[in-house]
């Protein structure tokens, strides 16, 4: 094979390669021998047509595309991989030509890597947000706690909003029951919004024993259409009225729901546990703030193959997630409204965000000459051989040390940035007048 011309234009090579005619005469011959069996030539059985019968009867190129496709990988590699040309994405073969004397010319066109002009990436200056913990807050959490420990004991008096009531109920359309309306032994939390408006405001002041019509109307913009803005009657009886009861937020609930002793010292602990979230809250905003800084203040072209790719990645990490909850991807973008190619445009912008910074990351380790030691390598697939359960040697033979060496290269090229970047504090609010 002999490389003609290689051109890099932008984000896009294009190479034109001449390959021999034996190589590509073993190639038809490959083709020929894996299509025969599907190729029909009067007088003969399907699979035992002479290649010349084949050519003759559709014609010469017949085998020819078939022919480039079994000899496109090796070509490739010695006219692009072996070259040292980074490439992303897919190649694609936009010219073929067969010469008189049976040789191949072919037209190679590849997305490349981005050329990176880092920008400033050390002493970038960001807002790292202001926090305070405010004595409502802690009480919250306290009161969650409290909650986390409530009983819901059965009680003998009228229903109230806070209530748990035990109903069977059928709703009624027209007087007939429709479909999804009915249930038994249904325990539903009065003031939970659970059903629609109207539902749970109207069983509030029932007791045990009593039956009651609810007359509604749903909602309409409700989901399902026969049901839209349509009248209709619940019938309901209440079999029991429970109440939640909160302990008292003293010593006895701190013993209860902590390893401390007293209401004081739980408090100050959970005081604690706030500044804690939201300080690493700040931290994570003040970083994210510094790193896009640094990915927008560099000059690149992204390959549009590296976007698809990150959304393909992106959108199979979230298929799977929904997946394991019983949904498919097709079914969760109906729910929003849409169609995949529409849930694949809306996190495009992020993909986008996302293969930038990581490209610019990249860049920055190169020029800092970030490398990852022989011992961090290791640890790294001694920690997914834990995630994963799996044996250490087993991992290397799966998770080339190409892909962790350069993930820890960009791990170390955002620690880097962080670490030399300037926290300022949020502008003032403005006086108002």
């Amino acid at each position: 094979m002999t490389i003609k011309s290689a051109n890099r234009e932008n984000n896009k090579l294009t190479v034109n390669v001449e390959v021999e005619k034996e190589v590509f005469e073993a190639g038809i011959v490959k083709a020929y021998q894996k299509n025969r069996k599907y190729i029909a030539v009067p007088g003969f059985r399907k699979g035992k047509a002479p290649r010349k019968m084949i050519e003759n009867l559709y014609g010469e190129q017949v085998f020819h595309t078939d022919a480039v496709e079994e000899i496109f990988p090796d070509v490739y590699k010695e006219a692009v991989t072996e070259q040292g040309w980074h490439t992303v994405g897919q190649p694609s073969v936009t010219d073929m030509n067969v010469r008189e004397d049976k040789s191949l010319e072919l037209t190679i066109e590849v997305a490349l890597y981005p050329e990176v002009e880092l920008g400033q990436y050390k002493g970038i200056e960001a807002v790292k947000p202001a926090y305070t913990v405010t004595d409502e807050e802690v009480e919250a959490e306290l009161d969650r706690k409290a909650n986390e420990v409530s009983r819901i004991v059965t009680v003998d008096r009228p229903a109230q909003k806070g209530d748990t009531v035990v109903i069977d109920y059928k709703g009624l359309k027209n007087g007939k029951a429709f479909e999804g309306g009915s249930a038994e032994g249904y325990e539903l939390r009065l003031g939970s919004n659970s059903f629609i408006p109207g539902f749970e405001e109207q069983l509030e002041g029932v007791s045990a024993g009593e039956e009651k019509d609810l007359n509604l109307s749903f909602p309409e913009n409700y989901h399902a259409k026969e049901l839209a803005g349509a009248p209709v009657v619940f019938q309901v009886k209440v079999h029991e009225v429970k109440e939640t009861q909160v302990p008292a937020k003293d010593d006895e609930l701190a013993k209860d729901v902590s390893e401390f002793d007293t209401l004081e010292e739980l408090r100050a602990d959970l005081r604690k546990q706030i500044e804690t979230r939201k300080d690493e809250d700040a931290t994570r905003s003040f970083e994210s703030a510094v790193l896009e800084k640094a990915a927008e203040g560099a000059k690149l072209e992204l390959p549009a193959a590296m976007i698809e790719e990150e959304v393909n990645t992106e959108l199979e990490n979230f298929d799977y997630q929904l997946r394991s909850q019983g949904m498919s991807l097709e079914q969760y973008s109906k729910m929003l409204g849409g169609d995949l190619s529409g849930f694949r445009s809306s996190i495009r912008p992020s993909a986008e965000k996302q293969v930038r910074l990581r490209v610019v990351l990249t860049a920055v380790a190169e020029a800092e000459g970030l490398e990852p030691s022989e011992e961090e390598l290791n640890e790294e697939y001694a920690k997914l051989a834990e995630q994963y359960k799996m044996d250490v040697d087993k991992i290397k033979t799966i998770v080339p040390a190409q892909e962790i060496t350069t993930d820890l290269k960009v791990r170390k090229a955002r620690e880097l940035i962080v670490s030399q970047a300037v926290p300022t504090a949020p502008a003032a609010p403005a006086a108002e007048e």
